[in-house]
């Protein structure tokens, strides 16, 4: 792999610490040091204002804009697409003295210090800003987004003049004109301003989607003089602050984010009794309340799901921010809403969900906090009907889900992604097949997921279709998770997928016949089922394709991929990469050089349907072809390495998969984080050393110890109870909190756990 770290910040087990600041870097600090708490998310930007290349965004889950595209003569091609839209700057702050502003890239300053603390979810900052006087104002920042009160967000600022006496200037309140980069402009209009003697606020709206969001904030510091700045889409409090030389002023601004995400009459209501009542709720809040119950969020959060590494401080930090970053980018308090590819930390791929949610992000939540799974299959749920439009769109019946969406439509320009993909679609199947199959919860199962199951298995049996001689099913014209394969015949991954989700739903269906008769009359009847469609779905389900070779134990990728020509990827010049930005279009697609993991991935995802010689001939056969052009792939290699004994190789792929954004392995960081990569980084620790497998009737492990680690331990939610795993030197050592019982595979052999510890040697 040609990527490297560029390791910038302090190492420590709970912290990010940046010392001094490098404006290069400045960008790649935004991401880093983003705050979030599912309903809304900010950037690390500085609030006193920086002049140097800087992205400010601040982004609420849901809230979007649209544009319209050149329409196309062809059908199935889409001409409109959606983006999380940047929105205000609540933070808006300056800070003026003796005639000048604080800008960290004109101002002189010393000592500047940056540190995110993982355990507490609080961004600090400080230096000691040189005025062109000679004198000295040392500047101290706190913020923090409330895990309790998802609208609420605080900002603290300690203003310490060590030399200096005289008025310093303060300015705060509401900033509706950031641009959204996309679109190289504000995406809103202000409705309304309001101000009272403590408090501002501004309600704004999206110039398209007629969504709304109220910006207000309570200010509480001693002034000598106050007033209002107002400007267009802009409302700032200005304060005249008496300093005196060494003596600290403070300075706190409590925010209410209320957004509108629904259009209809019952949303904007219920958004118009909000806004009346704001200011009489945002005066209740407090600063010390607020702080505390984020403190215990975090707390008891860190209680039940971290991950700790012995002898390894670098991936330490790693892994904890990742699991950080995870629980702040989506903890299950908004029902319906969805896990864009960067979070609420940047614009890239315009704040879109996409079939890596249900692959590589639910088996976190799942196994962390199985609300916020279920959450997130919700909303496919709640999108079926888009899904169901689409798919007409494509000339199938039932549902075919978007591979990129922010409302449920379809959001991705490129056809070939968009029409030719099915997994966003057999990735929604096998997230309810997971969850349901580690939590048991047949009435989510039966209620939400039988009515998809049932759409996705009617688009699978119009989108493939049946060979010349009639024998066997596949899909034709299609592109894989590779996706440097396009319009291929039978690819693997997609008709594995599909024969999975066509028994997945037959035996749905069984059950729910048995368990559920009224459920089941109801949905056969709401969806319009018949027998003679479940007769046909079983016959396609057995006569699916799996182009396999026996002889060597390998599946085909697709149709005529072993005669594809072949590329060593390791002669491709470094300078060469990301190809997509130096080779041609067509020149990608006409080789057998891999993008990410295709067959590999489905062998990982069913993991216990293949013998461990399968899954070494296939990892030994298309690991050699992979570039990881993907920040998703290395895992993938990592965990199937760690799984056959290829340690070294194991621990080689996992070397950037905590610190992939930390350390702008890609170069990419400061467009926002790799959130669904961050989830992979958990699976790498938790299913690649940790070994556990959860695609069988039981949960399994089978630990081995990177010889780097002194030890390792890892905690995961499972059955209404937490099970804890520790790996040292000579022993696997598991036990729960509960002491439930649970039946668990520990090296392939049968074990009870309870709340005595179970004590294994190391086998592998």
């Amino acid at each position: 792999m040609a990527k490297s770290a560029d390791i910038y910040y302090k190492l420590d087990p709970w912290k990010i610490i940046e010392k001094g600041f490098n404006k290069e870097y400045a960008k790649v600090s935004e991401s880093v040091f983003s705050l979030g708490n599912e309903y809304m998310g900010t950037r690390g930007s500085f609030e006193e204002g920086y002049s140097g290349d800087s992205l400010i965004g601040n982004y609420f889950n849901g809230i979007y804009e649209a544009a319209e595209l050149e329409k196309s003569g062809y059908k199935g091609i889409i001409d409109r697409t959606e983006f999380i839209v940047n929105s205000a700057d609540w933070l808006y702050t300056r800070i003026e003295a003796d005639g000048e502003s604080a800008d960290l890239n004109t101002s002189a300053f010393e000592d500047f210090e940056r540190v995110l603390d993982l355990k507490s979810g609080i961004l600090t900052r400080s230096y000691t800003w040189n005025l062109r006087s000679g004198k000295k104002i040392k500047l101290e920042f706190e913020r923090f987004l409330s895990m309790k009160e998802a609208e609420a967000a605080v900002q603290r600022i300690k203003i310490t003049p060590v030399d200096f006496t005289g008025g310093i200037i303060l300015s705060s309140g509401i900033d509706f004109t950031q641009i959204h980069h996309m679109t190289g402009k504000s995406m809103w209009n202000v409705v309304d301003i309001a101000s009272e003697d403590t408090a501002i606020s501004m309600l704004g709206s999206t110039v398209s989607t007629d969504q709304a969001l109220l910006v207000s904030c309570l200010f509480q510091c001693d002034y000598s003089s106050k007033s209002d700045c107002r400007e267009e889409k802009k409302l700032v409090r200005r304060f005249v602050l008496a300093a005196e030389e060494g003596k600290t002023l403070e300075f706190t601004k409590i925010i209410r984010n209320i957004s509108r995400k629904g259009t209809g009459k019952e949303d904007k209501e219920a958004f118009d009794k909000k806004c009346q009542e704001n200011f009489k709720v945002l005066r209740a809040l407090s600063y010390e309340k607020l702080k505390e119950d984020t403190l215990n969020w975090w707390k008891n959060t860190w209680e039940d799901s971290d991950i700790a590494i012995d002898g390894d401080e670098l991936n330490q930090q790693g892994i904890r921010y990742c699991i950080f970053q995870m629980h702040q980018t989506y903890h299950g308090a908004d029902k319906g809403t969805i896990i864009g590819a960067k979070g609420l930390t940047g614009e890239a791929y315009s704040g879109n969900t996409f079939w890596d949610t249900e692959a590589y992000c639910l088996p976190f939540y799942i196994f962390n906090n199985t609300e916020a799974a279920k959450h997130l299959l919700e909303f496919r749920y709640l999108t079926l009907t888009e899904a169901m439009e689409r798919a007409k769109e494509l000339d199938c019946k039932g549902a075919f889900y978007p591979i990129a969406t922010i409302t449920g439509r379809e959001c991705c320009s490129l056809w070939q992604h968009a029409s030719l993909q099915l997994q966003a679609s057999t990735a929604v199947a096998y997230g309810y097949w997971h969850y349901e199959n580690i939590t048991g919860d047949e009435e989510f199962l039966f209620n939400m997921g039988l009515p998809i199951l049932i759409e996705l298995s009617r688009m699978l049996a119009t989108r493939g279709d049946w060979s010349a001689d009639k024998t066997r099913y596949g899909f034709y014209g299609v592109m894989g998770p590779d996706e440097f394969q396009m319009m291929v015949n039978n690819n693997c991954y997609t008709n594995y997928l599909g024969k999975k989700t066509l028994e997945y739903t037959l035996d749905v269906l069984n059950r729910c016949s048995e368990k559920a008769p009224d459920r089941y009359q109801e949905v056969i009847k709401e969806r319009g089922l018949t027998a003679e469609e479940v007769k046909y779905f079983r016959s396609i389900a057995e006569h699916m394709y799996i182009p396999y070779e026996k002889e060597t134990g390998v599946f085909e990728q697709h149709e005529g991929y072993f005669n594809l020509p072949h590329v060593d990827i390791d002669e491709i010049p470094i300078e060469e990469f990301p190809l997509y930005h130096h080779w041609t279009y067509d020149r990608i697609y006409r080789n057998d050089m891999l993008k990410q993991p295709d067959v590999l991935m489905f062998m990982l995802m069913y993991n216990s349907d293949f013998t461990e010689e399968q899954l070494r001939s296939n990892y030994e056969y298309y690991e050699p072809r992979c570039i990881h052009e993907s920040s998703l792939s290395p895992s993938v290699h990592s965990i199937l390495a760690s799984q056959i004994g290829k340690e070294e190789e194991a621990y080689k792929f996992f070397g950037f998969a905590t610190r992939m954004d930390m350390d702008n392995y890609n170069r990419n960081t400061g467009e926002g984080l790799h959130t669904t990569s961050i989830a992979a980084a958990w699976m790498n620790i938790v299913y690649g050393f940790g070994g556990m497998r959860s695609d069988g009737k039981e949960l399994s492990f089978a630990p081995s110890l990177p010889k780097e680690w002194k030890g390792y331990s890892f905690k995961i939610h499972f059955k209404e109870d937490v099970l804890f795993v520790r790996v040292d030197g000579k022993n696997v050592k598991i036990t729960s909190k509960k002491g439930a019982g649970i039946p668990v595979l520990i090296y392939g052999k049968p074990y009870t756990l309870g709340k005595e510890e179970l004590v294994i040697p190391i086998s592998r």
